[in-house]
């Protein structure tokens, strides 16, 4: 089964030919922790003959500072690279080697079997076509087998391979290895597998990996490398409709203009017709151009720029279709997220949401249920905690071109990106779109913004005033609510105590709700400046994340945030409602400055000082910053 091709010495090119025509596959090893995975792969490798003699012989060196085999060589070294990952025996990041037989090329994915590094897991997982399921013997099916099995199901795997390993350890019992096919198929019965195989092997010793063990007379199914090697996974993608997520416009010159990508699925040939997702214009294909030169078909995987016969305009982020079976567009969508972030998943909070090629932003509108691993029950929650998995729905910003995640991996997967640092802190699988969303369009209107702003002679504006509960925030204004009432001006006031006896009255003041508080404020004060008023919005707002998607709603300038600057003994010497007493004393909870954080803004358009300031100052300081800024007289003259 080693890979030897006298072709290397004869005809290097013909070699070179035979390897660039062999088929890929993908796939990880995942499991329970110890169950033996890091040593699976390096004995695939060293079976195999795919290791260099320099690093055999560094591994032989490691064993004896870091291995756990004695005296022989600690085949898990060949994966666990870091530093910490040997110093504690386990598998901490992904680990991806290549390699190849004679009859395939592989790339695998080593993943960890700790807890905490699930998502670490699924990562490795979103491109697999086989999952390599290791079990041990000795202690059958564990809850992290479950989580792993389950996983792989949500992202797609169809192909299963059981791996009971370390039945060296229990002398090779039938009986033990037939409990554990039996439970894992009961367990695995509803999750979608289109195959599961069971293989009897042990790792460190070589039975059943590469060559058929004599200690398993009784066994009479394939290898681990003989299923690797002729594992069918390519059909459903290759007959899956065509889709090229355009990733670059290539126009080095003026006489060429293609549109660049990876085929996510299906084939193209030239002088097929194309239709382009979201624009919906048409075109046919004139030629297919690769690294290796213009081909007449291209299939999945392949990197190519397609050049049309017509002048049509695509962009980075379309999806070039066949015309037979376009791609959808939606931007409101169920679906399943795998949240992967210390901090929680919060329904209301905006995020970035990048498919393949696009990058646009996005809220988990709500969050249905989560997912319990063990049983596959639905769980009420309001929030997902790290590893957790969720049914949730999606709003975007604007529409993308999609496939259900059960039809196309590549065009139905997602991730989720922090817009404050920028980490991933889910990925997500589309389900579908939600059809009503369809249904809702905006409506045009006669007047508008501009018409009501010239009428009341004001450009509109948002003041929005933020701070510590008891830092004055509501009395500057009310001030300057009062200065512009004076002046002439159109204004309205929403402050946070008021609106929670009516519009919020059913929000409390966890971290969830007090988000999905802000984001129903700032849609209303949308809906006030676009009537051309001169809004104030008093809240606490603590997060910078909810106070940046208000702004995001408004045109540039309109959204004006007051940072009102009151230290914490300050306002909690002032405490004019008792509510920091009472907060100490642990009658109220989730209080801000207390047992509740405050991100204070970074980048205000007004800091109020209320130590060296009055209130009355403060008013004055912001009236004239509306006066300064033109805000007043428009349209006058």
């Amino acid at each position: 089964m080693a890979h030897h091709d006298d072709l290397i010495a004869t005809d290097i090119h013909a070699y070179l030919r035979a390897q660039e025509n062999k088929s890929y596959l993908r796939f990880i090893t995942c499991g329970s922790v110890d169950d033996g995975k890091s040593t699976l792969i390096g004995r695939l490798l060293y079976d195999s003959k795919l290791i260099y003699e320099d690093q055999l012989a560094s591994i032989e060196k490691d064993s004896k500072k870091s291995g756990t085999q004695g005296d022989r060589i600690d085949l898990a070294l060949l994966v666990d690279g870091l530093a910490a990952e040997r110093e504690q025996g386990i598998t901490i990041d992904v680990a991806y080697r290549f390699f190849s037989t004679d009859k395939r090329k592989f790339i695998v994915a080593d993943t960890p079997g700790h807890v905490q590094y699930t998502r670490n897991m699924a990562t490795g997982a979103s491109t697999a076509d086989v999952a390599v399921l290791l079990i041990d013997a000795r202690y059958g099916v564990q809850e992290q087998t479950r989580r792993h099995a389950f996983i792989a199901s949500l992202l797609g795997i169809r192909h299963v391979v059981v791996a009971v390993n370390k039945m060296d350890l229990l002398d090779f019992d039938q009986r033990a290895f037939n409990e554990i096919d039996a439970s894992f198929r009961e367990f695995a019965a509803d999750l979608g597998f289109a195959d599961i195989v069971c293989i009897p092997m042990s790792a460190l010793e070589g039975d059943n990996v590469i060559t058929p063990s004599e200690n398993t007379c009784w066994y009479h199914g394939p290898t681990l490398l003989e299923y690797l090697e002729t594992a069918d996974v390519d059909g459903g993608t290759l007959n899956a409709p065509f889709r090229l997520p355009v990733q670059w416009v290539n126009r080095p010159n003026l006489d060429f203009r293609g549109f660049s990508g990876t085929i996510a699925s299906g084939t193209v040939e030239v002088g097929d017709d194309i239709i382009v997702v979201p624009s919906g214009k048409r075109s046919t294909v004139k030629d297919i151009v690769t690294f290796d030169g213009n081909r007449k078909i291209a299939r999945e995987d392949m990197a190519v720029t397609l050049t049309l016969k017509d002048e049509i305009d695509i962009s980075r982020g379309d999806i070039i279709c066949k015309t037979d079976a376009p791609a959808e567009q939606a931007d409101q969508f169920q679906a399943q997220v795998i949240w992967m972030a210390e901090q929680r998943l919060f329904p209301g909070r905006e995020y970035l949401l990048k498919t393949g090629n696009k990058t646009i932003p996005a809220k988990v509108s709500k969050l249905k249920h989560r997912i319990d691993i063990n049983d596959f029950s639905q769980v009420a929650a309001n929030t997902l905690e790290l590893n957790e998995i969720g049914v949730v729905t999606l709003s975007l910003n604007a529409p993308i071109a999609f496939d259900p995640y059960s039809d196309n991996r590549a065009t139905g997967a997602f991730i989720l990106i922090d817009r404050q640092t920028h980490e991933t802190i889910g990925a997500g699988m589309l389900n579908f779109s939600l059809r009503r969303a369809k249904n809702v369009l905006w409506q045009d209107l006669d007047v508008n913004k501009a018409a009501r702003s010239e009428q009341k002679g004001q450009k509109p504006a948002l003041l929005w005033f933020t701070g510590l509960s008891g830092s004055g925030k509501s009395t500057i204004a009310n001030l300057v609510d009062k200065r512009l009432m004076d002046m002439g001006r159109h204004t309205y006031t929403l402050d946070g105590d008021n609106v929670r006896h009516g519009l919020n009255r059913d929000l409390n003041f966890s971290k969830a709700d007090r988000i999905e508080n802000i984001r129903r404020i700032g849609e209303v004060a949308k809906l006030m400046v676009d009537a051309g008023l001169i809004t104030m919005a008093s809240f606490i707002s603590p997060y910078r994340a909810e106070r940046q998607m208000a702004r995001e709603l408004l045109e540039d300038g309109e959204f004006i945030e007051i940072y009102v600057n009151t230290p914490l003994d300050v306002a909690e010497a002032r405490d004019v409602k008792g509510l920091y007493a009472r907060a100490r004393a642990g009658e109220i909870k989730n209080f801000t400055g207390i047992d509740s954080d405050y991100e204070h803004p970074e980048n205000p358009e007004i800091i109020v000082d209320t130590v060296k300031m009055s209130a009355e100052e403060a008013a004055d300081l912001i009236v004239d910053h509306l006066s300064e800024r033109g805000f007043f007289n428009v349209g006058e003259g």
